[in-house]
């Protein structure tokens, strides 16, 4: 903090925060959702399940862990799947865009929200394929 800030009072945002069992979440000081009035975030969502990779090798099938788990995360603060805004998926082979845009539209197909995909060097865990974000408004 500057000193010109120390007689500026301190903002905070109230809302929802729900952490899950992620050993990244503490470490690193996030929550898994987010939510603010209408708004709520999810942090990145992978096919990790208790600490364990799941569907080795298989992005597609880590896609359906990765929305499942945000769904989840975004049903603990009261937001169903159909107030789903954007997604935001991150992925580290181009090759998969196809499958893993294809359980995008299997989970979201009738929702249709905004959607950016994106390739990435790779993820915290050489393992994950995937990663996903998800913003709901339910107002």
């Amino acid at each position: 903090m500057r000193a010109d800030d120390a007689s500026r009072p301190e903002r905070q945002v109230v809302g929802t925060r729900i952490g899950t069992s992620s050993p990244y979440e503490h470490r690193f000081g996030y929550s898994r959702v987010v939510r603010v009035g209408p708004l709520a975030v999810t942090a990145g969502c992978t096919a990790s399940v208790d600490g364990v990779v799941q569907s080795p090798g298989d992005a597609a099938a880590q896609a359906a862990v990765a929305f499942r788990v945000g769904l989840e995360a975004l049903a603990e603060v009261g937001i169903r799947a159909d107030a789903v805004i954007a997604t935001r998926m991150y992925i580290v082979d181009a090759r998969d865009a196809d499958g893993v845009g294809l359980v995008h539209g299997e989970v979201f197909g009738r929702v249709r929200p905004a959607a950016t995909m994106v390739v990435v060097a790779g993820l915290i865990d050489p393992a994950m394929l995937v990663e996903v974000e998800l913003t709901a408004w339910a107002g």
